[in-house]
């Protein structure tokens, strides 16, 4: 079966590794680490993943982030929104998104343009007690 050409993204969490790192290697909180174990090493799959990281919007899962210390609030929500929608537009000007999955909580939507991530959007606030929905969607994209 051929992949989906999906976009996950993910939000931070408190949790984090104490030294700079890449993003999705960064956040030790929240849904990341099962989404990491999920896709491995595979660059391909890395590439279709984005962190929503409070302090810095968007992020590429392999990009290098120090840790840091600050909430999502909705203030810090709404001031994000023009950088990421501006991310979103950017990446898919060069990347095929059909479908995205979402693994956020509710106070992070607020930073995403959610009705411009892609055709069909899944959404999982509770990523942690509910993956195993996010789990179906990767694994009806055909992701390991």
């Amino acid at each position: 079966m051929p992949m989906t050409p999906g976009l996950v993204i993910v939000g931070c969490s408190r949790e984090k590794q104490a030294l700079p790192a890449p993003a999705l290697n960064l956040y030790e909180g929240w849904c990341v680490p099962p989404l990491r174990a999920r896709i491995g090493s595979s660059q391909e799959l890395r590439r279709r993943v984005l962190i929503l990281s409070a302090r810095h919007g968007l992020l590429h899962a392999e990009e290098t982030v120090a840790p840091y210390d600050q909430a999502m609030t909705p203030e810090r929500a709404r001031q994000l929104r023009p950088a990421t929608r501006e991310f979103i537009d950017d990446y898919r000007s060069r990347t095929v998104v059909e479908e995205a999955l979402l693994l956020v909580a509710p106070d992070y939507l607020d930073a995403l343009p959610v009705a411009d991530l892609a055709p069909l959007t899944h959404l999982v606030c509770g990523p942690l007690t509910h993956w195993e929905s996010a789990s179906a969607v990767l694994s009806g994209w055909g992701w390991p």
